[in-house]
């Protein structure tokens, strides 16, 4: 561990002690790490409180730890979770910045050339900046990250280099401090003072660090720092006075001039040596075209130390070997670092499948003359590379994947304190499913309980909630486009009673704390696939384990081995709960907890203003494409790589905004 790191404990919070199975569950895991062992897996049921077994291995050890999630919703779940049992440590939030994200592709069938256009969030890059900056600070932090932390961030030592290190009567030209801050992406702004701006008021300089929320002031003295201060933003309300500060870069991508020079041959030689080859096949468009575009991409680097995808040439400027990984998150964490993996079975998987998919867009960029082959250097980690730094890594998951088992040292959480068994599972007919259906419905709505329903297909989703609706239920459709801030209100909106029944396909299985939903219904549960496999039924079953009323419905015409195999597991978890609750005198009781906001209010400013956006389910409401919903299309065609449509929608959102 990094020495000059300010050391230090966690301090875990709660108002409960581990109970059930979770003190076994922690003592393995911490003996496990303690004996050296690499992987661990927790195979904790819905509902143990696999957090709270987190919280605590963390809180054993005085180390940093990264939690990966498969989405930006769980991710924001366990951020809000995690702020709250350690709120004296450094708990902080990195997923990817981009509201909408179309990446530069070539489709050869169409002769398409499909520019990149991504919108960046603030917000979330400010999140990103103050968690790198946490890690090269302290030790007690705490990073909840989704798997784009495995893509290429820039050089950590270059970060580092940039650092503007600061302090009280050093001797320092203000006009080699202020040129410092243009060097590391701040903007000079004498109106408005913003995160990523700084401006100057004769001798002062007041800087709005771009991963903070505090004004940072320096007064100079002729070539001497006279004093440095800390600011509220808005009021400019002193808040105490400092002898040091550091302003680290407003980006993450950090470029030198001196790096530029040196890289400027080495592109010039690949361009030369990719054309030569080009000409020699007869590829005379394709020869001209990666001339003239790197000729200008290195023509905006020399005069202004940028250009735009100047990441594409990262491997010349960042002095790395063709095929050596690129720098990413991870290598921001020093060497002894807890790592979990939540959610393994999916998690897994995406890590697996990121390098493959941003491979095959590159290649043929680079075979029709849109870049060079160094492009390739600019990509996400393979799985080999992560697993070179999962050296203390704990897999989270109620179903753990193939890869999981393989590793072995597993630990069961399958007692809940709550003492809630897993629920009643009962196998009905699927060919009376939807009037069967509407019967428990009623009763659900009666009570003033919760349903979740799922369907096999987003159209048998939508046609369930328009017909449901008609019968007066307060049902909604949730869609996989939503942003994180729709889906956080859906969620909030079936828990507060202002909807009764949620229906979808599979968004609702893993990570959702939902303990008013009393029924979950799965119509089709003997269609073989992923989403009937037995570890899509076990988790969708686990929506129910929160509540001593809930029930499983699957709506079923044959018995497959995936409905066989997880209502035996099912079984086994609740008859495991019954015994244990017999043996210890306890009596189940459901969750209570309180309805609040899924995302903290730091990150709900920062999806509230995404640009992706929710077109309604209902039929009978009037659907108007504004720019939003546009956009929310652009985004779909860009998730199922159909890039020449989201290049027409992209066009069609511009000439709307034109007419403006």
């Amino acid at each position: 561990m990094n020495n000059n790191l300010t050391q230090r404990k966690f301090i875990l919070h709660s108002d409960w002690q581990p109970s059930g199975d979770q003190p076994q569950a922690i003592e393995n895991l911490i003996n496990g790490i303690q004996n050296h062992k690499r992987f661990q897996t927790l195979m904790g049921v819905t509902g143990s409180g696999k957090t709270f077994t987190m919280a605590n291995v963390i809180a054993n050890f005085n180390k940093p730890a990264l939690i990966l999630a498969h989405n930006k919703t769980l991710a924001a779940q366990l951020y809000s979770e995690f702020k709250n049992f350690f709120p004296e440590n450094a708990v902080h939030y990195f997923v990817s910045y981009y509201d909408y994200y179309q990446p530069e592709a070539y489709l050869p069938a169409g002769d398409i050339y499909i520019e990149k256009d991504a919108s960046v969030n603030e917000n979330i890059e400010k999140l990103r900046l103050a968690a790198t900056k946490a890690l090269l600070e302290r030790n007690d932090v705490i990073i909840i990250a989704s798997v784009s932390c495995i893509y290429g961030l820039g050089k950590r030592e270059n970060y580092e280099n940039a650092i503007i290190r600061f302090h009280v009567g050093q001797k320092i030209d203000m006009h080699e401090f202020l040129k410092s801050l243009i060097e590391n992406y701040y903007v000079r702004n004498e109106i408005a003072l913003e995160p990523g701006n700084f401006r100057v008021r004769g001798d002062t300089v007041e800087i709005y660090p771009a991963y903070d929320d505090e004004i940072v002031r320096v007064i100079f003295f002729d070539d001497e720092i006279e004093s440095i201060s800390i600011h509220e933003p808005v009021s400019i309300k002193l808040k105490s006075r400092v002898d040091m500060a550091s302003i680290f870069p407003a980006r993450h991508y950090v470029t030198e001039s001196e790096a530029i020079k040196k890289a400027t041959p080495l592109i010039e030689q690949e361009l030369e040596k990719i054309e030569n080859e080009f000409k020699s096949q007869g590829k005379l468009i394709e020869a001209q075209r990666i001339h003239s575009r790197t000729l200008y991409d290195l023509e905006m680097m020399n005069e202004t130390g940028y250009c735009s995808g100047i990441e594409n040439y990262s491997v010349w400027l960042d002095g790395r070997e063709h095929g050596e990984p690129p720098g990413t998150l991870l290598n921001f964490f020093p060497d002894d670092f807890l790592f979990f993996i939540d959610e393994s079975h999916i998690t897994l998987p995406q890590v697996r499948g990121m390098f493959n998919g941003d491979r095959a867009r590159k290649k043929s960029l680079v075979e029709n003359g849109f870049r060079l082959p160094s492009c390739l250097d600019n990509r996400p980690l393979n799985f080999d590379e992560c697993k070179k730094f999962m050296k203390s890594v704990i897999f989270v998951s109620a179903t753990p994947g193939e890869y999981e088992l393989e590793h072995g040292n597993i630990t069961e959480q399958i007692i809940r304190p709550t003492g809630i068994p897993d629920p009643e599972v009962k196998i009905l007919p699927a060919k009376t499913q939807i009037d069967d259906l509407i019967a428990r419905l009623r009763e659900i709505d009666k009570k003033g309980e919760r349903a979740l329903i799922l369907t096999l297909t987003k159209r048998a989703s939508e046609d369930l909630a328009d017909y449901l609706r008609n019968l007066k239920f307060k049902i909604k459709y949730i869609h996989s486009e939503l942003n994180t801030f729709e889906r956080a209100e859906l969620i909030r909106d079936l828990r507060s009673g202002k909807i009764n029944i949620l229906t979808g396909i599979n968004l609702l299985r893993e990570g959702m704390d939902l303990p008013e939903v009393t029924l979950v219904a799965i119509l089709d549960a003997d269609r073989e696939g992923y989403l009937r496999s037995y570890r899509s039924l076990v988790q969708i079953m686990g929506r129910a384990a929160r509540n001593i009323n809930s029930q499983v419905i699957l709506y079923a015409d044959n018995l497959t081995d995936s409905i066989q195999n997880a209502v035996t597991e099912t079984n086994r978890r609740r008859a495991l709960q019954i015994e244990f609750n017999e043996k210890n005198n306890i009596t189940p009781h459901s969750i209570e907890k309180a309805v609040f906001n899924l995302l903290p209010p730091e990150l709900e400013k920062a999806f509230k203003n995404s640009s992706t956006g929710n077109i309604s389910s209902s039929k009978d409401e009037p659907i108007k494409l504004s720019v939003k919903e546009l956009e929310y299309l652009m985004w779909e065609a860009v998730e199922k790589l159909d890039f020449e449509t989201a290049a027409k929608l992209r066009d069609k959102i511009a000439e709307i905004k034109n007419k403006r």
